[in-house]
């Protein structure tokens, strides 16, 4: 018969042997996991040291684009702080950042007719003065659904490595947020403006009052800069960068 507060069959230090090793081992695992990312960031740096990334926050000046739904926020504003922090994330590792956009105004010069080409153009201007090897370009969606949530990425249809840059993210940001969005084909000028991979990141809906609240918070949009910047990461780490051939 086991003794009291002793489970029939139960042998208590082999039980707790076990657990010690399975402990061990959970250490041992994690930092390994550790002492990859480490070296996999410190690697990049080095990697990547000529490599030009230009973010670009959609919109601005009078083109707000989409507004929040209780908040009235406008996307031009979240669009330029998410690209602020993405250039903080790309610069850690050494990799030169341009933005298109450094304020709330528009690129377009004068409010006049024809404004948003000329916003766009001069977008291409910067993009193609850069020499860009990657381009991200950061928006607010919206949708008639008040139920639709979570970061959408797009890219254009007639780019291999855009597509691939653009799942690398999608994957990224669906393991944070738990949607499970694909990566979509988007006829867009933002994607047409290089050769290079480019991509639009929709952040999250504006028309959702709870991912509304989410993307108005500074430390969500730092995670989900973060989640951007791991996607783009591993696609120039599995990239041949020289030869414009991707795996």
């Amino acid at each position: 018969m086991a003794k009291r507060g002793q489970i029939a069959g139960y042998d208590g230090g082999k039980g707790i042997k076990i657990f010690c090793v399975c402990l061990a081992a959970f250490v041992f695992v994690s930092a390994l996991a550790l002492i990859f990312l480490g070296n996999f960031i410190s690697s990049s740096q080095t990697q990547f040291f000529d490599y030009v990334v230009v973010i670009d926050a959609g919109h601005g000046g009078i083109d707000g684009g989409v507004v929040g739904k209780t908040s009235g926020v406008k996307e031009s504003e979240l669009n330029l702080k998410m690209a602020y922090l993405l250039k903080e994330e790309f610069e850690t590792c050494g990799i030169k950042v341009v933005l298109t956009r450094t304020d709330e105004n528009g690129l377009y010069g004068e409010a006049t007719d024809g404004f948003k080409k000329r916003d766009m153009a001069k977008r291409k201007e910067i993009i193609l003065d850069a020499k860009a090897d990657m381009v991200i370009s950061v928006h607010m969606n919206k949708f008639s659904s008040s139920s639709r949530s979570g970061p959408q990425v797009f890219f254009d249809q007639n780019s291999e490595a855009g597509q691939k840059l653009a799942t690398r993210i999608q994957t990224s940001l669906n393991a944070f947020t738990g949607n499970s969005h694909a990566a979509l084909k988007g006829d867009y000028y933002m994607l047409k403006c290089t050769t290079s991979p480019s991509v639009i990141v929709e952040c999250g809906f504006l028309s959702n009052p709870y991912e509304e609240q989410q993307l108005l918070d500074e430390t969500y949009r730092k995670k989900l800069a973060r989640k951007i910047f791991e996607g783009a990461l591993l696609f120039m780490s599995y990239s041949g960068i020289d030869s414009g051939d991707v795996v």
